[in-house]
């Protein structure tokens, strides 16, 4: 007696390989709808921080120690476009990786890599945007471009160093031998890290968060305060001081410069903290997330890198001036490097 009812044909990623994959892809016009938001993000990435990265390198008038740490953010945030989120974007997909065991490795650990150097370089802009505040009359001898090049490094070698440390020895899989042998399929790309790991990945993000939060909160502060002195000074006293208008300006211009930035930390930490909380959750609870929960943390956290430089469209005149000039084809004139793009 045979059933009416015939079973479901299992796809696999490599359909002639033994050991292959499981592969449960979506439906066609799903696959062709994330391939567009994904691919979306991942140019909107790319071209978006290479327009910030040539704005700042190209316009001598944005040579700053606090502009190369933003341009040096958004190489971070360029690379993330470009070396990471195409080969997700496939791999959250079709649900198979078909790049290699290799790539698999040197995939992930730029993905950690990159995370980690986006939260330093953020870090960072934050302790420079708080002397900024703080101090400003003194600032540009305490945070030159040596101290913004130190900076910088930091902001790389680190992460580098942490992930080719924890991806390339196998000391994250530690006491996990079982759940990598028995994820251990041709097509896939399960990097499995142990509990103590999963925790000194939260704690360097968790860290650092906590310094951005603190500080822009002592400086949202102390904004407001000034602002509250610089109007009651103004409005008393009619004949004020080249000294105190000089003063004026300049606590207003990093009073923008530190909301924007303080825009760009929210909107950080908003991206990574789902993701965060999800691989947290999922290290000490049994990996129970669902897969379409950890694709939506992940593709949340990638998008951050398309993020900043919209938020600098929105906030900064003069990089809306600068994407101009460059999509217009003007830096390719001679002298473009000196015109001005803080005048209309």
């Amino acid at each position: 007696m045979t059933s009416n009812f015939s079973q479901p044909v299992l796809q696999l990623c490599y359909e002639n390989m033994n050991g292959s994959c499981i592969k449960t892809p979506y439906s066609p016009g799903a696959r062709a709808i994330l391939y567009m938001v994904f691919g979306f993000g991942a140019l909107l990435a790319v071209c978006g921080n290479l327009l910030v990265v040539i704005s700042v390198l190209h316009f001598k008038q944005l040579h700053s120690p606090a502009n190369f740490l933003i341009a040096s953010l958004a190489s971070a945030d360029f690379l993330v476009g470009i070396s990471v989120m195409p080969f997700s974007m496939v791999r959250s997909i079709e649900s198979c990786w078909y790049f290699g065991d290799k790539f698999c490795s040197l995939h992930s650990c730029w993905d950690a890599a990159f995370c980690y150097s986006s939260l330093f370089h953020l870090c960072f802009i934050s302790i420079d945007r708080y002397i900024a505040l703080t101090d400003p009359l003194v600032y540009p001898t305490k945070f030159t471009v040596s101290v913004s090049g130190i900076c910088i490094s930091v902001s790389w070698i680190l992460p580098l160093v942490y992930s080719s440390a924890v991806f390339y020895t196998g000391i994250s899989a530690k006491g996990m031998e079982s759940l990598v042998s028995a994820l251990n399929c041709v097509g896939g790309c399960q990097i499995v890290v142990n509990q103590d790991w999963v925790l000194i990945d939260f704690l360097l993000f968790f860290i650092p968060t906590l310094v951005m939060i603190i500080l822009y909160s002592k400086i949202f502060l102390i904004a407001k305060q000034q602002a509250v002195k610089i109007e009651t000074t103004i409005g008393g006293n009619k004949t004020e001081s080249s000294s105190e208008t000089y003063k004026a300006r300049v606590a207003k211009r990093e009073r923008k410069a530190a909301k924007t930035l303080g825009v760009t930390v929210v909107a950080f930490v908003s991206s990574w903290l789902p993701y965060t909380i999800d691989t947290l959750i999922d290290a000490f609870m049994g990996f129970i997330t669902p897969a379409y929960i950890y694709e939506i943390c992940c593709w949340s956290a990638y998008y951050n890198s398309a993020m900043n430089p919209l938020i600098y469209a929105f906030f900064y005149p003069w990089f809306r001036k600068a994407i101009r000039l460059i999509l217009s084809g003007e830096v390719l004139k001679s002298h473009s490097s000196t015109m001005n793009l803080f005048s209309e």
